[in-house]
């Protein structure tokens, strides 16, 4: 699939000031067109409105200034629109995202965007949003050249209001400009736009409209948060925008530049040395040296290192040596010999011995240069250079190692950096491996290898073990779970009511063999009713009594003259054993016998129970006759069994209330009462 290669459109005139709009519509005076001329070259070649105007006419180096301010916003706003259109992105190449121009490059270029955006959602290219006036003709500009894809040759003001669709009322009609009540700034402080029904006011992108409606203040991007700012670099706010700014400094001997990168600082450049008269000082990364200045004798000259080299005068000097003698260097001066059939140093007389050929120093076996060192040849002698690596250090005449890690702290190895002969390499610390490009650093995911016995959770440049619940982490190696015996705890003599049984990761409840079932919860024990779920072995003459842990098989006699009630002779469990007096006839004995019934109730009482006030047990109640032969009155008494006075009866009118007024000391029978 091809792409169309992107085409430029510009936007000649489009940010305009009003003096050279002015200057252009009268157009009355040529000098001051040649003026706004001048300006528009000045922006065109130098792109700096800054430099000297030469005029002598005041008026003409004002309209200079305006035209070439005018001219440069148009250039920046061009380039704003070709990165729109190009790269369909507002990223540029500027360092400095606050300059006057990467501003206008940057708001043509969102203008530009949304005009683009407006035309791909099929809206009108009228636009409508307060953006303000320039912006609008941005906006409508882009949007018009995505609907009919037509090319704008750059300064023709015809194809741009072609593109943007201005009607021919428009054209006939006088300059909107003219009559715009936004023209110069309007009552705005930055962005004006004058709707026909009134004149809204909207601010660049890094400001926000105050409440008059007309001013505009800065937004202080470091408190919303809106920048981009690395970490360990600080945000601080500047006008209309923000700059990061580095959190730790580059210390002593560098400094910091724009990028936020650490610069070496040259001390003997910049005078801030403190070397002697007699010393040479010598800039080194972080520092600088004091090197003892050299007087070299007649002969001699001081090398870029500051030694004393010999001056071949025989090179330096055109014809030294008369005709038929040879120049011959030596130290420090040099000789004129007569020509002899032998050559200079480095060279040598061809085979034929007709003339002086080059020595090749370099061939083998000669070595010349030492270990780490190229030999280059040259005419009539050779020079060692050093390895991709190594420095040539002048003192030692050796090629010496270039500690890379050294020289570039922080910026080859994410991690760790080591120097090697001639190289170095990266490597990182525990938890991390080296990724692919050789110098950073990625986490290892230690879980993938399972080194923990049940749960592992990777961490950045480490893992961390986790258990299951019922086990714990073992103190010893970190990476096992031990099984946590809940029955040893200290509360493990609360977990069960009974018996608690540890098992890897969790505990069993028990109850006794006999008598008890382990409750719906786990961990307590219920007790069995035989009496109730029939499984007792009492006979018929029996009554069953459910005890904790069991049951008793109770047999109840009644008296003379009373017999057993039927509704208590029942095999199910029953806790009272009733009697009712059953005469004989002519038994005046017995039917002048005030009782009538006797109840024989059953009750289970723990031991060692603890309360605060009498617990009631039984409750008694007596009937009378509604006609008494006589007064009668009821009494209710304890009669057997009452040890320690353990029991009381309450009595209330004709009910009689049995209850527990100390704890009971068991097991034993209790008493009996009437």
């Amino acid at each position: 699939m091809e792409r169309a290669a992107p085409r430029t459109v510009p936007l000649p005139l489009l940010l305009l000031g009003g003096l050279s709009l002015l200057a252009a519509r009268v157009a009355a005076d040529t000098v001051m067109e040649a003026c706004c001329a001048d300006g528009h070259q000045m922006a065109t070649q130098h792109r700096d409105c800054s430099l000297p105007y030469t005029s002598e006419s005041k008026e003409c180096r004002m309209v200079q200034e305006q035209c070439c301010h005018s001219q440069l916003e148009e250039l920046h706003c061009a380039t704003g629109i070709n990165l729109a259109n190009e790269q369909d992105s507002c990223a540029t190449s500027h360092g400095d995202n606050t300059s006057l121009e990467a501003t206008f490059v940057k708001r043509c270029c969102h203008c530009c965007l949304l005009g683009r955006a407006a035309q791909a959602q099929g809206q009108s290219c009228e636009y409508t949003l307060m953006v303000g006036y320039q912006c609008g003709l941005v906006f409508r500009a882009c949007c018009v050249k995505g609907q009919e894809t037509a090319d704008f040759a750059p300064g023709d003001i015809g194809d741009l209001q072609e593109a943007a669709k201005i009607s021919e009322i428009e054209e006939e009609q006088e300059d909107p400009y003219l009559n715009d009540r936004c023209r110069g700034g309007g009552p705005c402080k930055q962005q004006c736009r004058d709707t026909g029904e009134e004149v809204v006011c909207s601010c660049f992108v890094g400001y926000q409209l105050l409440p008059d409606s007309v001013s505009c203040e800065d937004i202080n991007e470091c408190i919303t948060g809106n920048h981009n700012c690395r970490l360990g670099e600080s945000c601080v706010n500047t006008v209309g925008s923000f700059r990061c700014q580095r959190d730790s400094s580059c210390g002593t001997g560098y400094e910091l530049t724009e990028d936020n990168d650490c610069k070496d600082i040259d001390e003997c450049e910049s005078g801030i040395h403190n070397c002697l008269p007699d010393f040479i000082c010598q800039n080194t990364l972080g520092s600088f040296r004091c090197r003892p200045k050299l007087q070299c004798k007649s002969g001699f000259i001081q090398d870029a290192l500051g030694n004393c080299i010999d001056i071949n005068e025989c090179l330096s000097i055109s014809a030294p040596c008369p005709v038929g003698q040879t120049c011959i260097n030596t130290e420090g001066s040099y000789t004129c010999q007569k020509n002899v059939p032998n050559c200079g140093r480095g060279y040598h007389l061809n085979e034929e011995g007709t003339r002086c050929v080059d020595v090749d120093e370099c061939a083998a076996p000669s070595e010349p240069c030492g270990p780490g060192h190229l030999c280059v040849n040259s005419p009539g002698s050779f020079r060692c250079e050093c390895k991709a690596g190594y420095y040539f250090d002048g003192i030692s005449r050796t090629c010496v190692d270039i500690n890379e890690c050294r020289r570039y702290p922080g910026r080859l190895c994410g991690h760790k950096c080591e120097n090697t002969p001639g190289s170095y390499f990266c490597s990182c610390t525990v938890g991390f491996r080296l990724s692919a490009d050789g110098r950073s650093c990625e986490d290892v995911n230690e879980c993938s290898s399972s080194p923990c016995s049940q749960e592992c959770a990777n961490v950045y440049g480490s893992y961390q073990c986790y258990c299951r619940r019922g086990y714990q982490l073992s103190d010893v190696d970190g990476v096992t779970c031990e099984d946590i015996d809940e029955c040893a705890l200290p509360t493990g003599g609360h977990i069960c009511s009974y018996r608690c049984i540890n098992i890897p990761g969790s505990f069993q409840c028990s109850c006794p063999s006999s008598g008890y079932r382990l409750a719906p919860n786990g961990r307590n024990c219920q007790d069995i009713d035989e009496c109730v779920t029939g499984i007792h072995n009492c006979s018929i003459n029996e009554t069953c009594f459910n005890i904790q842990g069991g049951f008793r098989c109770l047999a109840f006699e009644c008296p003379k003259n009373y017999r057993r009630s039927a509704d208590t002779l029942r095999q199910e469990k029953t806790d009272t054993v009733r009697c009712i007096k059953s005469c004989r006839p002519n038994d005046v004995t017995c039917v002048l016998d005030p009782v009538h019934t006797i109840s024989h109730t059953v009750v289970s009482l723990p031991t060692f129970r603890e309360f605060t006030r009498p617990e009631e047990i039984i409750f008694l109640r007596a009937v009378m006759p509604v006609y008494p032969a006589n007064h009668a009155d009821i009494i209710f008494d304890i009669t057997e069994g009452n040890l320690r006075d353990s029991f009381d009866i309450i009595k209330r009118y004709m009910d009689g209330m049995t209850v527990e007024a100390r704890v009971i000391l068991g097991p034993r029978a209790g008493g009996r009462g009437t």
